[in-house]
Formats: structure tokens, C-alpha cells, sequence
């Protein structure tokens, strides 16, 4: 029961965090694109790469389950906002507006794919041993 305590906690948080930088970064870079979902998209995919590397590093074995999953799952998963960008997407296609929607989409899935390698690579990068990874 405490690990989804944990989640709840994480989740609420990240989506928190998403709803306060979604708003500024809408305001801040207008709205030609959704440009939150998209910045907060890659930095939640920096992020799980991030501590999903750390968390699978011999050295860091010692963190409890449940951090990890309040971590991984809620803050991340709650921060995450694939859902929106596949609404927004949506209405961009609905608006008649195929090639944004098209931008949108590359954008989005290139950049966090490519966050979520860097943010994988980073502790092994301070470690001195560069961490990477492979389809298994």
C-alpha cells in the first residue's frame, strides 16, 4: 500500500509541475505550436532517462523500491503529458492544419527520444565510464 501512496504523491506532484510550466511556457512562447506539451514532454523524457539510469546503477541499488516508483511512475508519469499531445494533435488535424500537427509530432517523439538517451547517458558520463544502451 505504501508504494502506491507513493505514486499518488508523485503523480500529483508532476502533474502540478506540468499544469504551472505548461501555462508560463504557453505564455512565454505563444501558441503556434503547443510548445509546453512539447518542452515538457522532453524534459519528462530527460528525466525518466535520467533516474532510470541512476536507479540501475549498482551504486544507487540501495534506494527503496517505493522512491524509485514515486519517482519513475507518479512524478514522472504525472509530469508527462503524452495524452495532451495526442489531444492537441488531434485538434490541430481537425483544424485543418495537417502540417503543424505533422511538426508536432516529429518534434515531440525525435526530441524525447533523444532527451531520454541523454538524460540515460549522464550519470555514466560524471562517472568517467559513459553509460549506453542498447535495444535488448
Amino acid at each position: 500500500m505504501l508504494t502506491y501512496g507513493c505514486v499518488a504523491l508523485g503523480g500529483a506532484l508532476g502533474s502540478v509541475l506540468r499544469f504551472g510550466l505548461g501555462r508560463w511556457l504557453s505564455v512565454f512562447l505563444g501558441d503556434m505550436l503547443p510548445w509546453g506539451t512539447i518542452v515538457i514532454n522532453v524534459c519528462g523524457s530527460f528525466a525518466i532517462g535520467l533516474f532510470a539510469a541512476l536507479f540501475e546503477s549498482r551504486t544507487h541499488s540501495a534506494i527503496p523500491f517505493e522512491f524509485r516508483q514515486f519517482v519513475l511512475v507518479g512524478l514522472c508519469g504525472g509530469f508527462t503529458t503524452f495524452s495532451s499531445f495526442s489531444l492537441q494533435t488531434l485538434m490541430l488535424l481537425n483544424a485543418g492544419q495537417p502540417g503543424r500537427a505533422a511538426l508536432n509530432i516529429v518534434l515531440s517523439v525525435l526530441l524525447c527520444l533523444m532527451a531520454c538517451s541523454l538524460g540515460y547517458m549522464v550519470p555514466g558520463a560524471f562517472a568517467g565510464a559513459p553509460q549506453t544502451w542498447s535495444v535488448r
